[in-house]
């Protein structure tokens, strides 16, 4: 049977973790997982870490979820895989249903791969090629906010503004249009957050007055761009920006890969403005966080766009595990339980716990522009980077909570079932850490890098 140590070892020999620089691992232990449960993880000997970013955004309803289990080995038993070019299943037709009614049928086609990015190159070299099909092949940039984050290819870089991610690869990107982001951290002092989204749209109807004709697409994250510090907006910003693409023929793509099934308060970050985009991107919890899967739904518009008897306006774009029928099966599953549980409700009166528990959290000194969306809470810790991130999400670690700051920014991020005493753990300990924060900023460099 492994151990900790035995794993951690084993582990640093052969595996390049992903969004990590490996040589920190040699003064910061990495953390053995051996199963989990609810909204704990647990090591091998036993100790637990409650799961407060939803291991990276993705798990909806706890680990181990005894329904979602369930639908897996019943469709394991009778299908694992099948192409999907020519070929069709139940559970990725049933789920393309599902998925569409959950826009009122509005967006009708589901176009599947594996995973957030591969869907935002998707969006992109759909609404590329809808204008070329069109005749408008000059269409081919794309405009996206400043901190904007979609993912990590390099189309997905291409509409990216977060500099440690982009900046090195930034010869093999194409150039696109930053329009300034109504992020609300970034208004005047005392400037409303509905004010300045309406200033950032007008910038974004200039930027589209002058470049419609090169510009295929906007897209961006409603209402929260997560890896930019959780930075949040009015909605009035998505309803303007709507209207401006339309006027100047330019689609509008909604990446909810990290934002939706409920995380922004509704199962659609977009129906807070009243809108749907002409593609949306989805991902993370489509499977309750069990198996990778992703989703581009297209308007009728732009799958009518490549309907043709010529197979070169085809969209010819594949990944060999589309439409996996295991994921599906997860993902079906998982919409099983919004509507079975009335989700969207009950997380509504558990943010609004949270929110009385985070009381301390929101008063404390060092604490700065705290705030909420749904079910994500955000706030900036005034403190030193780059240690601060690494010092607070190890500390958090011997208080059993898996927190992974961005930047001074700290998130919380939980499964749709933490209950009442975890909450407090989870506000209370994070109190605590906020207490250590000026031991931190004394330390000399030398201390600091030990």
């Amino acid at each position: 049977m492994s151990t900790n140590s035995d794993l951690v070892a084993r582990t640093l020999r052969s595996v390049w973790h992903p969004g990590t620089q490996m040589k920190l691992h040699e003064r910061l232990p990495m953390v053995a997982v051996a199963r989990g449960k609810g909204a704990w993880l647990y090591d091998f000997e036993g100790r637990r870490y409650l799961d407060a970013i939803s291991s990276w955004w993705v798990n909806l309803f706890g680990h181990a979820n005894a329904r979602i289990n369930a639908a897996i080995i019943d469709q394991l038993e009778r299908l694992e895989h099948v192409i999907l070019a020519g070929f069709t299943h139940e559970p990725a037709v049933a789920l393309s249903e599902r998925l569409s009614a959950a826009t009122g049928g509005r967006l009708g086609h589901c176009f599947f791969a594996s995973d957030g990015s591969s869907a935002v190159e998707i969006a992109l070299k759909m609404s590329h090629h809808v204008w070329r099909n069109r005749g408008q092949p000059g269409k081919s940039r794309f405009a996206y906010l400043t901190g904007a984050y979609h993912g990590e290819t390099t189309g997905a870089l291409s509409v990216g503004d977060v500099a440690l991610f982009r900046d090195a690869y930034a010869p093999l990107l194409r150039s696109g249009f930053p329009v300034p982001s109504p992020d609300w951290r970034r208004a005047e002092s005392g400037e409303p957050a509905l004010d300045f989204a309406k200033r950032c749209a007008e910038a974004l109807e200039q930027a589209l007055r002058e470049h419609h004709r090169e510009i295929a697409a906007l897209i961006v994250e409603p209402l929260v761009q997560c890896a930019n510090g959780m930075g949040m907006y009015d909605p009035a910003y998505l309803r303007l920006a709507r209207a401006v693409c339309d006027r100047y023929q330019v689609h509008l793509i909604a990446d909810e890969i990290a934002v939706g099934f409920g995380r922004t308060g509704t199962f659609l970050a977009c129906e807070q403005a009243g809108i749907l985009p002409d593609l949306l991107c989805l991902s993370k919890g489509i499977t309750g966080g069990y198996l990778p899967l992703s989703v581009v739904l297209s308007s009728e518009a732009i799958y009518e766009a490549f309907y043709d008897e010529d197979v070169s306006r085809g969209f010819l774009h594949s990944h060999s595990y589309t439409g996996n029928p295991l994921a599906c099966a997860a993902a079906l599953a998982t919409l099983s339980i919004f509507e079975e549980d009335s989700v969207i409700e009950a997380n509504r009166d558990r943010a609004a716990r949270i929110d009385e528990l985070a009381r301390p959290i929101a008063a404390h000194p060092r604490v700065r522009n705290f705030r909420r969306t749904g079910m994500i809470w955000a706030f900036e810790v005034e403190a030193a980077e780059p240690l601060f991130a690494r010092r607070f999400s190890a500390a958090a670690l011997e208080r059993e909570l898996l927190l992974r700051p961005i930047g001074n920014t700290v998130y919380f991020m939980p499964p749709y079932v933490i209950d009442d005493e975890q909450a407090a753990l989870l506000t209370g300990s994070t109190v605590e850490l906020l207490g250590r924060v000026p031991s931190w900023l004394r330390r000399t460099p030398a201390q600091a890098s030990s």
